[in-house]
């Protein structure tokens, strides 16, 4: 794309006028670390999970209102969603921050598997990386805006339930970006990259099946079971696999499936996810999955009832702003471990399989380059809607997989903090070109528009339904 490499230029040159600017902007942040460690290990410590994140969104919303931000809290129908602002008019620019752990894996801060009594959950994700970083991005952007006199609006976008809650896409559906010019984001990873690319769609619910209880032994005849339900669906769409496109994912977990061997369980659950590049293929895939419930329940003569609880876009890259981002990560640079953290990283390492990489990546950038994403995020429905661009750094022992104990782990320790310290410079680097650079903003929207088609209608699939607080539950 010609319009691209003109923009690959002018974010070099930015990166070159700004760069003394932007290393004082880098001391200060630095300057930060023990404040900006100290309130990630609070929500590595607080784990709480979709929409039920009390503590870590008022630790932020507090941190920020004590930076001089305004603070709106309970958007979009969700107690503890919020918007931070500062300044006025154009452009605005946004940098969105999230804080939900997941359930299920619970694990201390140290290099063999442990878990911590009294928990369930832990940041596997590394999102309590990911609301700090952002937030201190925000502050010093806007310290960066006073100091320099400079016109805009700044925003942060507190962003609860991306694990399946499609936090967000409430928030676009209320269009609260809608007078929005360019978002920021990233995520915790175990390598420096600003590489762009897609994601999967995704969309997912709960099927409740609902039976009649009777003795299992003495009366099975009076009984109708609901996990015979959930078990004659699961079984009809494992047999689906071999039928749908080859990038297509499917996972399920049963929830309920009754209380005793000898009850036949009158009541049953399994959740189901749905992931695709592409939306309508999600939505196609989906309808046929509810055949498959409905199915079960005809031939178990059980009554079934199915609540979407989440679905996400697939995400729109845009190479315009990428380049800027990357450009920006090179001038911000890795970091180094110390002979502790080698020690430790060397440990979590040993519980690995395959190839495995070496410690000193966390110091590296990795070359820009397009890449499809495994994964499904929110986010894919902010970047149909507005210019969108994030990065990811090393924030987890190189080789770590995502939503494992190995991520929890050095999330919560000084290797989880440095490599968050890496994103919030780059974000605040690259935010403060993007205020100096309208350009660069016009030129991301016609390729958004461009990518996503003249005739583009935002449409959620999670339909009208609200924001589904208990999805946790």
């Amino acid at each position: 794309m010609k319009k691209i490499l003109t923009t690959a230029w002018l974010c070099a040159s930015l990166v070159a006028v700004a760069q003394k600017t932007k290393m004082e902007v880098a001391k200060v942040i630095d300057s930060k670390y023990q404040t900006y460690s100290g309130v990630a290990k609070q929500i590595w410590d607080f784990a709480e999970v979709g929409y039920k994140e009390v503590k870590s969104s008022a630790l932020l919303q507090e941190t920020l209102k004590q930076a001089g931000f305004k603070v709106e809290t309970g958007i979009a129908g969700i107690p503890t969603a919020f918007v931070a602002s500062y300044g006025s008019g154009k452009p605005v620019i946004a940098i969105l921050g999230e804080y939900d752990a997941l359930p299920g894996i619970s694990q201390d801060a140290v290099p063999e598997k442990k878990t911590i009594d009294g928990k369930t959950s832990g940041h596997a994700c590394g999102h309590h990386l990911f609301g700090t970083a952002s937030a201190a991005a925000a502050i010093e952007v806007k310290n960066w805006l006073i100091a320099n006199k400079k016109p805009g609006t700044l925003r942060f976008y507190g962003t609860p339930a991306e694990e399946g809650g499609s936090g967000k896409v409430y928030m676009v559906r209320e269009g609260l970006f809608n007078d929005v010019d360019v978002v920021l984001h990233w995520h915790p990873g175990d390598g420096n990259t600003a590489a762009t690319g897609g994601s999967l769609a995704n969309k997912n619910g709960k099927f409740r099946f609902y039976g009649t209880a009777s003795h299992a032994a003495a009366s099975p005849e009076r009984g109708r079971s609901s996990l015979d339900a959930v078990e004659a669906m699961d079984v009809m769409v494992n047999m689906m696999r071999e039928h749908v496109p080859q990038e297509t994912r499917i996972h399920y977990v049963i929830t309920r499936g009754g209380e005793a061997p000898n009850v036949v369980p009158a009541y049953a659950e399994v959740y189901y996810y749905v992931r695709h590049p592409k939306r309508d293929d999600v939505k196609a895939i989906w309808e046929r999955i509810v055949k498959a419930a409905q199915g079960a329940a005809l031939g178990t003569e059980t009554r079934m009832e199915v609540e979407v609880t989440g679905g996400v876009y697939n995400m729109l890259p845009n190479e315009t702003l990428a380049h800027i981002m990357d450009k920006n990560l090179h001038a911000t640079g890795g970091y180094t471990y110390t002979p502790e953290e080698k020690e430790f990283g060397t440990k979590i390492q040993q519980t690995f399989t395959g190839t495995i990489p070496k410690l000193e990546s966390s110091n590296e950038i990795e070359p820009f380059k397009i890449v499809e994403g495994p994964a499904s995020t929110d986010v894919g429905d902010v970047s149909w809607v507005v210019p969108t661009v994030g990065l990811s750094t090393a924030t987890w022992v190189p080789g770590t997989a995502a939503h494992s104990w190995q991520a929890v782990a050095a999330g919560g320790t000084s290797i989880g903090f440095k490599g968050m310290m890496v994103a919030a410079k780059a974000l605040a680097f690259t935010a403060m070109d993007l205020f100096d650079s309208p350009q660069v903003i016009e030129e991301s929207w016609k390729e958004l528009r461009k990518r996503r088609g003249e005739n583009f209608k935002y449409e959620a699939l999670i339909g009208d339904r609200q924001p589904a607080l208990n999805y946790r539950d």
